[in-house]
This record gives structure tokens, C-alpha cells and sequence, in this order.
């Protein structure tokens, strides 16, 4: 007999639903989440099961983890893509576990991708670099306000971020009060510093320097920072499509509805990536400053529209080129991105 297995996951307890080849629903099971617990639950079925469907929530690395070391074959299932029809009466937990083992059996469940635990520990030190950053810029900002409203003074972002002189102490010292502000601003600044270099250095040291990153880099405004980013939150280029697919889910496409030419309404601009999204708009602003095609083409939109889309609009065709860059493993070719 096939087993098929769908499991609704939540921060503290896991529902677990098995049916057969037929759907019909077998046996459930609601356990805390003690990977010792589900591993003994499922012990008696691991024979029978041809496959298992864990929720995409926040928390479901180590459950993937403990299924994979264990031999079962996990399917990840894509929160959005796999959605109930919402005129049903009655759900609950252990409704949503059986309808995930049923979509599988079925074979049509939409899946997200599992990232390899190998590499994704590189991945999320990445991500909790770009934490930090935007802390850091929050503080930076709020710091220079400060400056500016009590001193009439502007201090640029690079003055704030030196590590090497304190040129805000002087700009306040007449209030203890404001100098209290400033200092204590300057020093969390400074040790974000501190741990963002930390991070970039050790990412740098794991990193390997070679293949399609060395191609990546080639990109406009994309450095060894950025290029790492882009290729590990990527994962399987081939996993898209096409260029289209990656765009989107780069979150650099319109999102709107429409129907004989007028708008009917927006989708979810949250659908897809958002670190991948935060990386190209920084190799956009990036590559505007350096890069003379690009600063062009960001002039020119600029006439069309307003700052927000010509910006975005850079960014999109950096994505677009970071697809083929990786997925035909050539280099940057400037002829071809503003064809």
C-alpha cells in the first residue's frame, strides 16, 4: 500500500496526516515539536511512504533537516501557489494535513524549493548581514537629523561610518543631552560596523571564487558582496524558467491586474524574494553612479517617469541580465542588456 504524508506546522506542534493511494484519511496525529517524537510516529509507515509534505512556515528547517537525514523524500509545499478554496465551511489543522497528503498523492502539489543544508548556513550569515546594514542606515539617518535640525550641519554617511575619528562629538558638544544622543548613536553605528566587516570577511574566506560567480561580478554594480547574495539566494538557476520567472521572483515586474486596459487591482508585491530584491536595487544605485550605459539609461527613464521607477527599471534589467549571466555562464555584455 502507498502512504502519502502532509504535515501542518506551527511554532509549537506539528499535525500529521497520512491517507493511501485512494485518499482516504488513515490515521492523525497532533505532536509538539520534538524531532524525537515525529521520528518514532513515523518509524512504523517509513516502508510505505512515497513522500511527505512539510508547510512552508517560518520554522521548517530543522523538521526538513531531521526528514532528509532520516531517508524520507520531503516536499516542501509553496504557501501561495497551494491555496483552499476559500468557501469552505469548517478547516483545522488536521484538514490542512490531509489535503496536503492529497494534493501529493494527486501529483499536483506546487512545491517551493529546499535549499541544501550545506550551503544555506552561508546563506543566512549573508542574510544577517543585510540585517545589519539596514540597522546601521536607520541609525545613520536618524543621527544625521539629529545633526541637522540642532546644528544646521549635514554630515555625510561616510563621516558617521569612519571608524578611525569621531567627528560627531564636536557637532554636539554644547548639550550634554544632544552629545548623550549622538555618542551613544555613534558607537552602536561603530560596532555594526565592526560586525558587518566581521561577516564580509568571513564570507569572503568560504567563499569560492570561481565559476558562474566570477561571471556575476562582471555585472554592473555587483561586487564580491552582492554577486554572493545573488548566486546563493538564487540557488538552481534552471529552477526558473525563464528570465520572466526570475524577474518576478526577484520582485521586479509590475504587480497589477487588469482587464480591457484598465486596472482592476494589485497581486501581492510580497511574492518572491526579498533579499534578491534588496541586492539588484543596490547594484541599481551602484551601477547608476559608475557605470556610464547605465546612468544613461537611468537619465532616460528619469525624463519618462519619477526616481522610484527609473530606478526600478535599472534593477530589473540587472536581473534580467543576472539570469542569463548565470543560467548561460557568459559574462556581462552591455550590447545585449540595453538591446
Amino acid at each position: 500500500m502507498e502512504l502519502y504524508c502532509g504535515m501542518d506546522l506551527h511554532s509549537s506542534n506539528t499535525v500529521i496526516g497520512i491517507t493511501d493511494e485512494k485518499r482516504n484519511h488513515l490515521i492523525d496525529r497532533k505532536l509538539p515539536n520534538n524531532p524525537e517524537l515525529i521520528r518514532n510516529f513515523l518509524e512504523p509507515y517509513k516502508a510505505e511512504l512515497k513522500g511527505i509534505v512539510v508547510e512552508s512556515t517560518f520554522n521548517w528547517y530543522w523538521l526538513v533537516d531531521m526528514l532528509q537525514e532520516e531517508q524520507y523524500r520531503v516536499h516542501l509545499s509553496h504557501p501561495v501557489a497551494n491555496q483552499q478554496y476559500n468557501g469552505l465551511k469548517h478547516l483545522n489543522d488536521k484538514h490542512d494535513a490531509f489535503w496536503l497528503a492529497e494534493l501529493l498523492s494527486l501529483g499536483i502539489l506546487k512545491e517551493g524549493y529546499i535549499y541544501p543544508r550545506q550551503v544555506r548556513s552561508l546563506r543566512d550569515v549573508l542574510r544577517k548581514r543585510a540585517h545589519l546594514v539596514r540597522v546601521r542606515s536607520a541609525l545613520i539617518v536618524s543621527l544625521q537629523h539629529i545633526i541637522h535640525r540642532n546644528c544646521a550641519v549635514k554630515v555625510r554617511t561616510g563621516d558617521i561610518k569612519r571608524l578611525t575619528a569621531d567627528l560627531i562629538s564636536p557637532c554636539l558638544s554644547k548639550e550634554e543631552a544632544l552629545l548623550l544622543a549622538g555618542t551613544t548613536s555613534k558607537e552602536v553605528i561603530d560596532c555594526l560596523t565592526r560586525q558587518i566587516d566581521k561577516i564580509e570577511r568571513w564570507g569572503l574566506k568560504h567563499l569560492r571564487r570561481e565559476g558562474v560567480f566570477m561571471l556575476l561580478v562582471t555585472l554592473p554594480g555587483v561586487g564580491d558582496i552582492l554577486g554572493m547574495m545573488i548566486l546563493l539566494e538564487t540557488g538552481p538557476i534552471l529552477r526558473f524558467r525563464e528570465v520572466g520567472n526570475y524577474a518576478s521572483y526577484c520582485r521586479k515586474v509590475s504587480s497589477q491586474w487588469t482587464s480591457n486596459g484598465k486596472i482592476k487591482g494589485r497581486g501581492n508585491i510580497k511574492n518572491g524574494n526579498k533579499y534578491l530584491a534588496w541586492a539588484f536595487s543596490e547594484a541599481a544605485e551602484h551601477a547608476r553612479r559608475t557605470n556610464e550605459t547605465c546612468r544613461r539609461f537611468y537619465e532616460r527613464k528619469l525624463r519618462q517617469t519619477n526616481t522610484k521607477v527609473a530606478h526600478n527599471a535599472l534593477a530589473h534589467k540587472l536581473a534580467r541580465a543576472a539570469y542569463y549571466i548565470m543560467k548561460d555562464h557568459v559574462p556581462y555584455q552591455e550590447d545585449k542588456m540595453f538591446s
